[in-house]
């Protein structure tokens, strides 16, 4: 997927914002197009390209993440659940990117410098990883943005470098700056999803309550048991059923519900999702990020059926503790849960209004908004800082509370009063001798002295300089002793 979008020209803005993707599923991209959607309400935005990463990588590499990624899902999901857990702890994953995705990268890396954006949004982890390495190497200079698209925040998208990081929830956000992030470099805005049309329906109060059943874009089985279950429910209601590109499914599934008459509506793929959501009384299906935001968007509740061990699985219990979700454990009993909340005096309107209360729908504009109007020196994180991070997260100790020679510092600058650098209080003994003032400060050079550092404080001193020869910076560090996380 590569898309350029062009203003016409008498644009006034000067942006030019690139969005990297993943299709690992659909809900990446569907966030990366949400992006672009609020690139188009912005007068500073001239240009915009949205890629799929695993687009211009080889066939091999793209079959293993995309293709290898389900088949593992379907057959194995305690491997993913296994996978999922391994990689959450915070910069458990440190230093260069492998070789094998070193050298998939490298069209992306060609397709970046041509277009040379301003700004760059990630909404996968993989191109995320890559731009922290060229912010390092002084590749590019764009401001950097990663979007996470899942309600509970994941290690595995944490990297060492970049402008801003948006998690879809204020928890994500807590949990960031527990970690040490710095609160001016991470912000809650939700999972960017497409703005609603202006003339979206409501839902007809009159009418018997409408279940939207979902497959999925790519279809599942787990549907045909959802639509077989709910043709024993007592209560009133319609359906409609979406298969997304499974054309079999949908014959059997149509073949199932004739005998029902006008109560089933069993479509294919379809384009007209945010419509159904906005029509629909109750969701039936996978609680993916991008799915579980638009109906949270929309007032939808919904009813959790096989979600994806991990991330999935964290999504449902959000909503659940929102009280906009209910979760089905068991295909036999998909029929007596959904009637249950039908059945009950209120609790339908009540999950509406929690899942409204929710819903983010301006996500998308809230990140734009935070990347383009923020800092200009990307966040640089110190191999020796991630490693505390690291540790302390293992030892459930908040990092931010540490003191003594592994605690974490903070280089903020003087000007903007943005931070620049998350260090270990020892890295500061090193630049105090070269840069500090009398004032307890520091003053970054790019002078011929550099040299004579170590690579790493090399590498980060450039990425905070940014091509200017001097930068005030101020040190902020821990002021009390750590505490323990409960068990």
């Amino acid at each position: 997927m590569r898309r350029t979008l062009a203003r016409g020209p008498h644009t006034a803005g000067c942006e030019r914002v690139m969005i990297l993707s993943a299709g690992v599923g659909t809900g990446h991209n569907s966030a990366a197009a949400a992006v672009q959607q609020a690139c188009s309400a912005r007068a500073d935005v001239a240009e915009v390209q949205v890629l799929d990463v695993l687009q211009v990588s080889s066939a091999l590499y793209r079959d293993v993440l995309g293709k290898g990624y389900f088949v593992l899902v379907e057959g194995m999901p305690w491997l993913v659940e296994w996978g999922y857990d391994a990689s959450d702890p915070p910069f458990r994953r440190r230093g260069p990117i492998d070789p094998w995705t070193r050298i998939n990268a490298l069209p992306v890396i060609r397709a970046i410098k041509r277009f040379r954006p301003t700004a760059i949004v990630c909404t996968h982890f993989l191109p995320a990883q890559l731009l922290a390495t060229l912010i390092l190497r002084g590749v590019v200079d764009a401001k950097t943005a990663v979007v996470t698209t899942d309600y509970d925040f994941q290690g595995l998208w944490l990297t060492n470098a970049f402008h801003k990081f948006f998690v879809a929830r204020e928890e994500g956000r807590v949990e960031l700056t527990a970690f040490g992030l710095p609160p001016d470099r991470v912000a809650a805005t939700g999972i960017p999803i497409a703005a609603e049309s202006n003339t979206a329906p409501e839902r007809d109060a009159s009418a018997p309550p409408m279940l939207l059943i979902s497959a999925g874009a790519k279809g599942g089985g787990y549907a045909e048991a959802v639509v077989r279950q709910t043709l024993h429910m007592r209560s009133a209601f319609t359906a409609t059923v979406v298969c997304g590109h499974d054309e079999e499914l949908r014959r059997r599934i149509e073949q199932l519900v004739a005998p029902a008459g006008n109560c089933y509506r069993v479509l294919g793929f379809t384009t007209e999702m945010p419509q159904l959501l906005r029509r629909a009384d109750l969701f039936v299906g996978k609680p993916g990020g991008l799915t579980a935001s638009e109906c949270m968007a929309a007032g939808l509740p919904m009813v959790l059926v096989n979600p994806i061990p991990g991330q999935e699985v964290r999504n449902g219990d959000y909503m659940m503790e929102q009280g906009a979700a209910v979760r089905c454990n068991s295909a036999a009993t998909i029929g007596w849960k959904i009637d249950e909340v039908l059945r009950e005096p209120g609790r339908l309107q009540r999950m509406q209004v929690a899942a409204q209360r929710t819903g983010s729908p301006d996500a998308a504009a809230d990140v734009l908004s935070g990347l383009l109007d923020g800092p200009s020196r990307p966040l640089v994180v110190s191999r020796a800082a991630q490693k505390t991070i690291l540790a302390e997260s293992e030892r459930r100790v908040v990092a931010t509370d540490l003191t003594g020679p592994s605690s974490l510092v903070r280089l903020v600058e003087e000007v903007a009063g943005n931070t620049v650098a998350l260090l270990q209080a020892e890295e500061l003994i090193a630049l105090r001798k070269r840069y500090a003032t009398g004032a307890g400060g520091l003053i970054l050079r790019r002078d011929h002295a550099l040299v004579s550092l170590r690579w790493e404080q090399r590498r980060l001193l450039r990425a905070m300089l940014r091509g200017e020869d001097v930068l005030p910076v101020r040190v902020e560090g821990p002021s009390t002793p750590f505490r323990t996380l409960p068990d």
